[in-house]
C-alpha cells in the first residue's frame, strides 16, 4: 500500500487495476466479486460498454466547456435528468454530493429570506444523517463522530430523532426554519429506511408551513431502491432533491434539483461550479439515465434486492441479527464487529462495506446477475462460519 496519501481512509490491503461487470481485478491478477459498486457509484458495474463508448466519444469531442456557455451534451443530460425526477423543474450541476447538499441549503435559505425576511434560516436534519464532509455539510450531519476536531461549524442546523413525529412537529417552526433535509434511507448509519407515516407527516408539515422539503438522495437515488428516486417509494414529491454517486456511473457529478417553489431562487452569480455540467460527466450521465430510468430495469433492481434479503433471512444464521433495506441497498446487522468480516470476505474474494460498527452494507451494481449474487452470498456464508 502506498504511503503518499493522507491518512483519511481505513483501507483494506488491496490495489485494483481493472474491472469488468461485477468484478474487480487487483494488481496481482486476483479477481473479487464487488458488492460495493464503489459505495453506490458504479451503478452499471465496471467497464459497462455503452458507458465506456460514451465517455471515449465525448473525450474526443471536448472535455470541458466553461459555464459562460453551454455544451450540447450537458443540455441533453440536464433536460433528461429533470424529466426523470418527477416534480422537478430546474437543475444545478456540480461535482459531488456534498456540493449538491450545500446548494440545497443555500436555496432554502434564500427562498425563506426573500419571502419572509431574516431569522427564518434554520435547516432541520435527522440524528444519524450524513450529508457530506465540507464544514457546512458536516454541520448538517447528525452524527457526533464526524464533528470531532472540526468546529466551529456553520450555525443554523438542528438535529431531531428520526421517526418521532412529535419532535418533527415541534422542530418545524415556521418562524425560524427554512428547510428539512432528510434521507429516505440513511446509508452511513446502518441502512435505515424512514417509516412511511413519518415521511408523509414531514411532507404535510412542510407544505402547511412553507418549509422546503429536501431529500438527500446521494446514496439512495438513481434507481438504487427500485424507484428512480427513493422518495417516490413513499409517494411524496419534495421541493428539492440532491443526487450524486451513481448519477454518472463512476464519473464525478452532483446535482441539486428544484421543483416549482424553488426553481427560480438562484439568480446570476448566486452559485457556481467550475466543473459542474462537465461534458464527460454529462455524456456518462445520459447513459445512466437512459439505462436505469426504465420500468423493467427498476423492477429488476427490486427483484435482485428481494432475492438477497430472502436468502440472508432463510439462513437463520446465529451471527445475523437483522436484514433490511430497499432494492440493492441492504444492511445486515451482525453480532460481531463488521470490519473483521470485511477483511475475511476480502481474503475470500468478496468486497462488502460496513455501515456502523456492527452492520454490513451491500450496494452491488445493478447489472449483477443472479448467479453472481448466489456466488457472493455463498462467500459471505462461508466467511460468517
Amino acid at each position: 500500500m502506498s504511503d503518499v496519501f493522507m491518512n483519511t481512509y481505513h483501507r483494506l490491503p488491496v490495489t485494483f487495476a481493472k474491472g469488468e461487470g461485477a468484478w474487480l481485478t487487483d494488481v496481482n491478477g486476483k479477481r473479487y466479486l464487488d458488492f460495493t459498486a464503489g459505495i453506490a457509484v458504479n451503478c452499471l458495474g465496471h467497464g459497462y460498454p455503452a458507458l465506456v463508448k460514451a465517455i471515449a466519444e465525448q473525450a474526443a469531442k471536448c472535455n470541458h466547456v466553461c459555464n459562460y456557455y453551454q455544451s450540447d451534451v450537458s443540455v441533453a443530460f440536464a433536460e433528461q435528468l429533470v424529466a426523470a425526477c418527477v416534480g422537478m423543474r430546474k437543475v444545478f450541476l456540480g461535482n459531488s454530493g456534498a456540493e449538491a447538499n450545500e446548494g440545497a441549503c443555500k436555496i432554502a435559505r434564500k427562498y425563506s429570506l426573500k419571502k419572509y425576511g431574516p431569522g427564518r434560516h434554520r435547516i432541520v436534519t435527522l440524528q444519524g444523517s450524513f450529508h457530506g464532509r465540507t464544514i457546512t455539510t458536516l454541520s448538517a450531519t447528525g452524527q457526533d463522530k464526524f464533528h470531532k476536531d472540526f468546529g466551529p461549524f456553520t450555525e443554523g442546523f438542528l438535529f431531531i430523532p428520526p421517526g418521532d413525529q412529535a419532535a418533527l412537529d415541534r422542530a418545524l417552526d415556521p418562524a425560524s426554519v427554512a428547510g428539512l433535509l432528510i434521507e429516505a434511507i440513511q446509508g452511513e448509519s446502518g441502512i435505515l429506511p424512514q417509516e412511511d407515516a413519518y415521511i408523509k407527516a414531514a411532507a404535510k408539515y412542510c407544505a402547511e408551513r412553507d418549509i422546503l422539503l429536501m431529500f438527500d438522495e446521494i446514496q439512495c437515488g438513481v434507481g438504487r431502491t427500485g424507484t428512480f428516486l427513493a422518495c417516490e417509494g413513499y409517494g411524496v414529491k419534495p421541493d428539492i432533491v440532491t443526487l450524486a454517486k451513481g448519477l454518472s456511473g463512476g464519473v464525478p457529478v452532483g446535482a441539486v434539483l428544484a421543483g416549482e417553489k424553488a426553481a427560480d431562487v438562484f439568480e446570476t452569480s448566486d452559485h457556481g461550479s467550475t466543473f459542474g455540467g462537465n461534458p464527460l460527466a454529462a455524456a456518462a450521465g445520459l447513459v445512466v439515465l437512459q439505462t436505469v430510468n426504465n420500468p423493467a430495469f427498476l423492477k429488476a433492481i427490486s427483484g435482485k434486492g428481494e432475492k438477497i434479503q430472502a436468502t440472508l433471512k432463510s439462513w437463520k444464521h446465529p451471527a445475523i441479527k437483522a436484514v433490511r433495506g430497499r432494492g440493492l441497498m441492504i444492511g445486515v446487522d451482525i453480532t460481531t464487529p463488521a470490519w473483521p468480516v470485511l477483511e475475511a470476505a476480502l481474503a475470500k474474494g468478496l468486497l462488502i462495506l460496513s455501515a456502523g460498527p456492527n452492520t454490513l452494507r451491500f450496494l452491488p451494481p445493478y447489472t449483477i446477475t443472479d448467479g453472481e449474487i448466489d456466488q457472493g452470498l455463498g462467500i459471505l456464508r462461508e466467511t460468517l462460519g
